[in-house]
């Protein structure tokens, strides 16, 4: 029985992707990671929001008000502040940096959906939302360690998957034409390829390793298919006059590869 569980998603371009899902101990490293940085933001919130209380029933003192009220409303607001900060903690960083919280990066894990895209709001708010069921009793924690594919309430309802960053090299090495090996070079000069998500470089890698065993006609229209929406990713205005969609793919993948290497 392998220590990891590998997990195939094909993705809606019809690429199969390979993940391995994170285990029960690096989730539980960077919750425990996230949970020592949001303790340390709500005591900031609070020794800041016992301050203004004290000003605030000073002032009113001093106008000789009635405020006996005062500190149950600022109570309330408080505890409502303290749960946007707890839940929109997790949405902001897992929609922002592509599915990865502060722990979560740390420990190279990250979010994605069932498909193998990123997560997006929706399925952020959910998990952060149903977070607190899964901590009561290590709920959360059973479902990890006695499911399939490793997921908590939240990973349920939300249509997620907690996987690792790392993925492993292909073994065939990609032969680059020298078109695309020119295209390569000029690419991070006339485009943002910091737009390109790993998951997309390796829907890329994935077509450029396997497309040598697709049928012509398949091989055509997804390579296209690819082309197209990469261009509008990387926010390319036009491929280059006398390159395939291939050629192109092969140019993006290389210039990606040599930006990025971690994704090598």
């Amino acid at each position: 029985m392998p220590l990891f569980k590998q997990v195939k998603l094909l993705t809606p371009e019809s690429v199969e992707l390979d993940f391995t899902l994170a285990g029960i101990g690096s989730r539980a490293l960077a919750l425990l990671i996230d949970y020592q940085i949001l303790g340390l933001s709500l005591a900031l919130f609070w020794w800041l929001l016992s301050l203004f209380l004290n000003q605030l029933t000073n002032y009113l003192d001093s106008l000789e008000l009635d405020y006996s009220q005062v500190p149950l409303w600022v109570l309330a607001i408080g505890l409502l502040a303290s749960f946007v900060i707890y839940t929109g903690y997790f949405v902001w960083f897992e929609v922002l940096w592509q599915g990865q919280s502060p722990g979560k990066r740390i420990t190279k894990i990250r979010v994605i959906r069932d498909n193998g895209q990123p997560v997006r709001l929706a399925q952020a708010t959910l998990r952060a939302l149903l977070r607190p069921i899964d901590d009561i009793l290590f709920v959360g924690a059973f479902f990890i360690f006695f499911g399939p594919r490793e997921k908590r309430i939240g990973d349920w309802v939300a249509g997620t998957l907690v996987v690792e960053t790392a993925r492993s090299r292909p073994q065939k090495t990609l032969l680059v034409s020298d078109a695309a090996q020119q295209l390569a070079r000029q690419l991070p000069k006339i485009t943002d390829l910091a737009q390109l998500l790993p998951d997309d470089f390796a829907i890329i890698s994935e077509y450029l390793h396997r497309r040598s065993h697709m049928a012509t006609k398949a091989k055509s229209n997804l390579s296209l298919k690819l082309a197209r929406e990469i261009r509008a990713i990387i926010n390319l205005a036009e491929i280059p006059p006398g390159l395939t969609s291939d050629q192109f793919l092969e140019a993006v993948y290389l210039a990606y590869q040599q930006q990025f290497p971690a994704y090598e």
